[in-house]
């Protein structure tokens, strides 16, 4: 007995993605993909796109932006300018007291240009002065330091609801956020204060 070794004939599947787009029967439009199309915008956005040199983290008193430590240092290995960070960080720092510690994320690309966002000063900054204290209790939940109001939760939230990572967030929520840190700082929260 021969034993036939040949291997049968597939079928030849249908291309579904080929590389160049068949004319549609339109006369008016080549492409069947139109340059309004969300893949179109997604890869015009990617190729446009800046090379990130690097992420830096900073906390700077509002309105005491300097070029000397710690800003300096830390924008001058990546030769950014830093007269332009510091007069655009203390303009939009302004409305705040001088001397609140503000988070400041700062984006610097390759070609040495920058760009930043500010958040609003910490919760428990923000929780701390509200009470009067200077720091919390070394043992929370046994140890109480002081009490605070739900109006003070309620103030203190619709000023962070004004962050960039916290605008969409519903009000409840970020006053139940507030409510644990302040548990967690040995700060107990009242409905009035006596």
């Amino acid at each position: 007995m021969v034993q036939n070794n040949t291997i049968p004939k597939q079928k030849r599947r249908p291309n579904i993605f080929p590389l160049s787009p068949k004319p549609s029967k339109n006369r008016g439009s080549s492409l069947s993909l139109s340059s309004r199309s969300p893949t179109m915008a997604a890869a015009k956005e990617i190729l446009t796109r800046r090379p990130v040199a690097a992420t830096i983290r900073l906390t700077v008193p509002a309105g005491g932006a300097r070029p000397a430590p710690p800003v300096g240092p830390a924008l001058g290995q990546y030769r950014l300018n830093l007269m332009a960070f510091c007069k655009d960080f203390n303009a939009r720092t302004q409305k705040y007291k001088p001397d609140t510690p503000m988070a400041v994320t700062i984006t610097a690309f390759k070609d040495n240009s920058f760009e930043f966002t500010v958040k609003s000063p910490t919760v428990s900054w923000y929780i701390k002065k509200a009470a009067g204290v200077d720091k919390g209790s070394t043992r929370p939940g046994h140890l109480t330091v002081t009490t605070l109001s739900v109006r003070h939760v309620y103030e203190i939230a619709k000023v962070k609801q004004t962050d960039p990572f916290c605008q969409y967030m519903p009000l409840e929520s970020i006053c139940k956020s507030i409510i644990g840190t302040a548990n967690s700082m040995g700060i107990k929260i009242v409905h009035d204060l006596e």
